[in-house]
């Protein structure tokens, strides 16, 4: 291998490509940007930006993360086809390190079922479309589509085909989740042996994790001389997702003994950038999420919690600092100054610019004299308030309720627009919510439907702040919004107020894009 560090992982993020085919994972061009630069300061060394061919949005999205990120190479997805690699590298073209990733299924289920070609087509269209992606780019990576499910011969043939036709990056995917530890080893112990020239190319590896092995696989394929890692922030990813990047990265740095290998991740950024993606996203980490949920760090047994008294390493192999957690809990009041908000912020992982900190030091004061006691999970809710938040035409003036066991729940709404009008609406429901909501879809005239809300706490104690996670259809779309207050109905007005203005701000960009398209 030639070109870095032989001991060297490199970590591939697809969260943007990938991570954003999860169902209700979908971002906004916005989002993805604030996501592909939170990926730069992390460390990673590939972005794949998203699969350009796919809409005009998905073009777009691609083009403006090459345009504006700088630091890690960034790869744009291409079915092994003219116009997709056309597609994919005028995207990516204006990168600074760009990267086209051309892909073709082998498995003998695709050829049949998928693509009706025979083995010697599969091979032709590989060399085609990498022969292709080199004309415009350097950096060409090839990934046979369902790899671990491929004749290992035919696999090696087809690997063979796109190393001798220019492709300097070779992916091998599990791209079903189907494959297990020990056969993923002997898959790429088989292709080093049998692969002429392999050695002067990067092997990788993209597991996905139907059956749970998606990190054990992709660690399986490391030992084994992959050198670049497929993952994504959180785990999200089709089905059941993609290998977590936060578990594969501290598993190659807590058992570096035992792999023998490192990468480039600032792990210090870990868990503000996995908190990040899951607040775009609305996908709640899990408690007892390896490396970031919030469960894991914390030690309830009483045997656990004398040892970790004594010692801490009796029952931690890492330190909560090492991915960007803290140990301290109750942090601030009302009485505590900019300072050390502003450094409480900082330990928490997240930089804010001036004007960011200002509006979050605002709201901090506000929050501070409705709960007595602010916790970290307080602190960061409202920071990714700050970094998440889309703003737009419409902000709430008053919000009313009355509920009661037995009856209709009742709520008015007063709004305002960026146009200087004020619309106020009543409405009943089968809860304050639910009455809430109704109010505002008749104050603002937009064919919404609620296909989902949940609620959860973000902190402790019996005045912690709720957040409100809600999706919403409309003209054929899926919006989801977002929000914390102490106040749940507060919370879910805010949240349904954040999609109803992301719909109004999508309407206004579709505009002018239909007329370019016609010129």
């Amino acid at each position: 291998m030639t070109g870095h560090d032989p001991d060297r992982v490199l970590i591939f993020d697809t969260t943007l490509r990938d991570g954003e085919q999860s169902p209700g994972c979908s971002m906004t061009r916005d989002e993805k940007l604030r996501v592909a630069r939170a990926l730069a300061e992390l460390g990673v060394d590939v972005i794949e930006a998203g699969f350009p061919a796919a809409s005009a949005g998905d073009w777009e999205a691609v083009h403006e993360v090459a345009r504006q990120v700088r630091g890690p190479v960034i790869c744009a997805l291409a079915r092994c086809n003219t116009d997709d690699i056309d597609k994919a590298w005028s995207a990516i073209s204006v990168a600074a390190r760009p990267r086209l990733h051309v892909f073709l299924a082998t498995s003998a289920i695709h050829r049949e079922h998928k693509l009706n070609m025979a083995r010697e087509e599969i091979i032709r269209v590989a060399v085609e479309g990498v022969r292709r992606a080199r004309s415009y780019c350097d950096d060409v990576e090839f990934s046979p589509e369902d790899a671990s499910r491929t004749e290992l011969e035919f696999l090696a043939e087809v690997v063979q085909a796109a190393v001798d036709a220019g492709a300097t990056t070779i992916n091998v995917p599990d791209t079903v989740g189907y494959t297990t530890p020990q056969e993923f080893h002997e898959t790429f112990s088989y292709l080093r042996a049998q692969v002429r020239g392999i050695e002067n190319i990067t092997l990788s590896v993209h597991c996905h994790d139907d059956l749970g092995m998606a990190v054990a696989n992709s660690l399986s394929a490391v030992r084994a001389g992959a050198r670049q890692v497929e993952c994504t922030i959180n785990g999200i990813g089709e089905r059941a997702g993609n290998c977590a990047l936060e578990e594969i990265v501290m598993a190659l740095a807590t058992r570096a003994q035992v792999f023998g290998v490192h990468t480039g991740i600032h792990t210090q950024r870990l868990y503000p950038t996995c908190r990040l993606v899951s607040s775009l996203t609305g996908m709640a980490i899990p408690r007892n999420k390896a490396i970031t949920g919030e469960n894991a760090f914390a030690h309830e047994s009483g045997i656990h919690q004398h040892g970790m008294l004594r010692h801490s390493a009796t029952y931690e192999i890492m330190r909560p600092q090492d991915v960007g957690l803290t140990r301290s809990h109750l942090v601030l009041g009302k009485h505590s100054g900019r300072h050390a908000f502003r450094e409480r912020v900082r330990e928490l992982g997240f930089e804010l610019e001036a004007q960011e900190l200002d509006e979050a030091f605002t709201r901090f004061k506000a929050l501070a004299d409705r709960k007595k006691e602010l916790f970290d999970g307080d602190i960061e809710a409202l920071v990714l308030q700050i970094e998440t938040g889309t703003g737009g035409p419409w902000t709430l003036v008053s919000l009313t309720t009355e509920a009661a066991t037995g009856a209709d729940a009742r709520a008015v709404v007063r709004l305002r627009h960026a146009d200087g009008r004020a619309v106020e609406q009543a409405a009943t429901g089968d809860g304050p919510v639910d009455a809430a909501l109704t109010a505002i879809e008749r104050a603002i005239g937009l064919p919404v439907r609620l296909s989902k809300f949940e609620v959860r706490s973000v902190s402790e104690g019996e005045d912690a702040q709720g957040e409100a996670l809600l999706t919403v259809e409309c003209e054929g779309r899926s919006y989801r919004g977002s929000s914390v207050s102490t106040n749940i109905v507060e919370a879910g007005v805010l949240a349904f107020l954040e999609v109803v203005n992301r719909i109004e701000q999508s309407r206004a960009a579709r505009r002018p894009r239909v007329a370019a398209g016609a010129a």
